[in-house]
């Protein structure tokens, strides 16, 4: 798509001195990365620009960045210790605001109509307790000059949506008896961290919208056994629309309640601490719902209030709104919005959703991104770039131990790299390459031109300074439009061939594949893995919210548990595989710190080994030959088979006696190097792990 190139808007004026601490010769950024030597000047700017702006909302240095993000203690509907109630909104272009609900009939009155505090942008009103109850409905009545309108407070933290009008509203929200943690503390295990993304809602095998409660009870348990560490939860901020999978966020301090209460919401998270499982949210910054009513669209007769003006007001490609990420209520918001979640309800940290929009004035439409120049070429949003930072300090400020993941496209350098060392301070990028080469290498590849060194290199391909999330697939193969990698493989002999009594070579091979696919990806990770939920047992079909063009229907978003628990489906095998893979992967301390180190690659037998800590692995691609005695030069000893693809016990065909211990076999030459051959016998199509005694 062409875009339009602008210039880069001019800085926000501050009161605070715009300093900086003198820097080493070269940015930490570009001592790792000599290529970026060119660009020091620009990367330093950044660098500087979030100090800045860091000293001017800190006072420079008199209050901590997590005391100026306490919006959301200031703002929206709060009761006192004697239960009275204080409401506030930030709504400067407003003449007059009234609370209307169920406590005053859905009318205005004086009793209900707020004040403008002098000098500010900012409305009060001061309530009796009995002015209002927890459950009550209600919105605010804005005016401003020239128009009106109901609106939910933009701070507000539970919104409700009515079954039968489809209405939103804002909803009082104060149980006499708060949820009490059980699990009061908690740090994540990042070695290596295992995601299990998941969405609530479609989480249950029934046509139905899940709840946080089912999850807890039916879906946590499973992957708990599976042997992921982490859950990664989607659509958790209220949007008004269910099918846009929680990407049209209207609400941002609202936990959505189509899936419960808070309190349940807290339930969850509590369940997972317990059983030693991180929750982190897919966290919505980089856009907001255009809806007038129930959004941040226009809350007060200001369109621009918290999002750009002009052509840089709406988002070309999601037709949604884009905030003006220069002014300081707007960082206000979101970075009290980052804290709220991660105090109110002890999230462990956030995937933040469309990271390369917010970069580039382009959003990264119709952009290339050839070369370094790319990224340094003045057509950067440097206040999207400040505000990221300035989120991953803050972040990190509250919770030591949280975890921070951007999902990114361009491959925008430093943006894991540590912000003392010039880059944006997430702890992990996604590694977006990897699902694109597996789509296109099975679109446009046959199995006998699949080489082992092009594989190697793209699970492999990575900034060695910035740790990444692999994957093979996420949501975004599975959407309706597109399609799984199992269903890519197998596609309609799925319908047919998929139990055991009639499977096929169409299912053979693509059971096959999809756990080399997966193994591979997931043995070369420097930082995490992630999958889908759903996606490890190969799950049928696309996800496809209800929506008018298919009759509103839920059965395809929802989990169907009972294909992987029928042992008389093929699912199963690809379930079991995956949590035998996690096992072995987590059996080498720090396996996403060991070195990833090549043994051997052949692209005309389609052969590749590599070796991590006391693990090698060893994949034969070829669709065709299998290999006897194949060598490898390794680490004198003997191996053991930890993990076989062939195995039948996940669909494979056996062809190998995995009971075998397998003993290097001398060779002179490599004496000084302490290496001896190793040899196997490798099938067709299949990988095997060893792990050395």
């Amino acid at each position: 798509m062409a875009t339009t190139k602008k210039t880069a808007p001019k800085a926000p004026k501050a009161t605070a001195k715009k300093t900086s601490p003198k820097l080493p010769q070269h940015i930490g950024l570009v001592k790792n990365d000599g290529w970026l030597e060119p660009f020091e000047d620009a990367i330093k700017g950044r660098h500087d620009h979030a100090l800045w702006k860091l000293n001017q909302i800190t006072h420079n240095g008199k209050q901590k960045l997590s005391d100026f993000a306490n919006g959301h203690v200031y703002y929206g509907l709060h009761q006192t210790p004697r239960g009275q109630w204080i409401f506030r909104e930030w709504a400067p272009n407003a003449t007059d605001i009234y609370l209307v609900g169920d406590f005053n009939n859905w009318e205005e009155n004086e009793k209900y109509r707020c004040k403008r505090i002098e000098g500010t942008g900012n409305w009060e009103l001061k309530l009796p307790k009995k002015a209002m109850k927890h459950g009550d409905l209600f919105k605010m009545h804005v005016k401003w000059n020239g128009g009106e309108g109901e609106r939910i407070p933009a701070w507000i933290q539970r919104v409700v949506q009515d079954e039968q009008t489809k209405i939103f509203s804002a909803q009082v929200w104060a149980p006499e008896q708060p949820y009490q943690w059980k699990k009061k503390t908690f740090k994540p295990n990042k070695s290596p961290l295992l995601i299990y993304e998941c969405h609530i809602g479609m989480g249950e095998d029934a046509e139905k919208v899940g709840t946080y409660t089912e999850f807890k009870d039916n879906i946590l348990p499973r992957v708990i056994k599976d042997g992921y560490n982490c859950i990664q939860i989607m659509a958790i901020q209220e949007h008004p629309y269910y099918g846009s999978f929680g990407y049209h966020v209207s609400s941002f301090f609202a936990s959505s309640s189509r899936f419960g209460t808070p309190e349940e919401l807290k339930a969850l998270i509590d369940e997972a601490h317990k059983n030693g499982i991180a929750v982190i949210m897919d966290i919505v910054h980089s856009h907001a719902v255009k809806n007038e009513v129930e959004g941040l669209g226009n809350l007060c007769g200001d369109p621009n209030q918290f999002f750009y003006p002009g052509d840089r007001h709406e988002h070309p490609a999601w037709d949604s709104l884009c905030f003006d990420y220069g002014k300081d209520e707007v960082i206000h918001f979101l970075l009290s919005n980052c804290k709220y979640w991660l105090e109110e309800f002890h999230f462990d940290g956030f995937r933040f959703d469309g990271v390369t929009s917010m970069l580039y004035y382009s959003h990264g439409l119709g952009e290339a991104f050839c070369n370094y120049a790319d990224y340094f070429n003045g057509h950067q949003d440097d206040n999207a770039i400040c505000y990221l930072t300035l989120a991953n300090c803050l972040i990190h400020e509250v919770n030591k131990n949280a975890i921070t993941i951007a999902e990114e496209v361009s491959g925008m350098p430093g943006l894991a790299a540590k912000f003392e060392d010039g880059g944006y301070g997430f702890d992990y990028r996604m590694a977006m390459n990897i699902p694109d080469y597996w789509i296109k290498t099975i679109k446009e590849q046959s199995d006998e031109n699949w080489k082992p060194s092009s594989i190697f290199w793209e699970v492999k391909n990575r900034r060695p300074d910035e740790k990444t999330i692999s994957y093979c697939e996420s949501h975004d193969q599975a959407l309706v439009g597109d399609k799984t990698i199992i269903f890519r493989l197998i596609d309609a002999d799925m319908y047919w061939h998929f139990a055991k009594k009639d499977i096929n070579g169409v299912a053979e091979r693509g059971i096959a594949l999809h756990k080399m696919i997966r193994l591979v990806t997931a043995a070369a990770i420097n930082g995490g893995y992630l999958n889908f939920m759903g996606n490890e047992f190969g799950h049928p079909e696309w996800i496809d919210f209800p929506r008018e063009g298919n009759g509103w229907s839920y059965k395809y978003a929802r989990r169907q548990w009972n294909l992987v628990d029928n042992k008389d489906l093929c699912y199963h095998w690809l379930g079991d595989f995956d949590r035998e893979m996690l096992r072995v992967i987590k059996s080498q301390k720090n396996f996403q710190n060991t070195p990833v180190l090549e043994i051997w690659h052949n692209d005309g037998d389609q052969v590749l080994a590599f070796m991590r800590g006391d693990l090698v692995f060893v994949f034969n691609f070829s669709p065709t030959q299998s290999f006897t005695d194949y060598g490898f030069l390794v680490p004198t000893g003997s191996y053991d088979v930890v993990l076989n693809t062939d195995s039948k016990d996940f669909g494979g065909f056996g062809f190998a006696d995995d009971s075998v211990t397998h003993v290097t076999n001398y060779d002179p030459l490599y004496v000084e190097d302490h290496k001896e051959w190793l040899k196997l016998y490798i099938p067709a199509r299949s990988a095997v792990v060893l792990k050395k005694n």
